[in-house]
């Protein structure tokens, strides 16, 4: 996985995902949002870095059409959500969204693990976007 910041569009695996679903049909988009949420929350294994990355991207997304949610403003996020672009997501997808996050945050995650490693001190700034992301979502 290339990464290369903390922010939930900066690695790859997002970036990737954000290029299909910007690619997606209108009608299709907010599947692909479900799908991404529900293989993070869904997994009883050990989570794959790849899937949590892709369920953080779209928990930004999600998060971002919320009151208190951080704008999109990374160049790898969606090009028609830069360009003012909104999805209509039903109501059930921000409680899969904070399973999600939850999954993400649990000691059996691949991503966790591996920013927990990266940490530098009390400071984790990949932690505190997943935690930011799930405040907005359950506010």
């Amino acid at each position: 996985m290339g990464t290369w910041d903390s922010g939930p569009f900066d690695n790859d695996t997002a970036a990737d995902w954000c290029g299909d679903l910007d690619d997606a049909d209108v009608a299709k988009r907010p599947v692909l949002v479900r799908e991404a949420l529900n293989r993070a929350a869904s997994e009883d294994g050990y989570l794959d870095a790849d899937i949590t990355c892709e369920a953080i991207a779209a928990t930004a997304i999600m998060a971002a059409q919320q009151p208190g949610g951080q704008p999109i403003t990374s160049p790898y996020a969606p090009d028609f959500l830069l360009n003012g672009g909104r999805l209509d997501l039903p109501d059930d997808l921000a409680a899969l969204a904070v399973r999600a996050l939850d999954r993400i945050m649990a000691a059996d995650s691949e991503w966790r693990d591996l920013w927990q490693d990266a940490d530098a001190g009390d400071v984790n700034p990949a932690f505190d976007t997943v935690r930011s992301l799930r405040r907005v979502l359950t506010a």
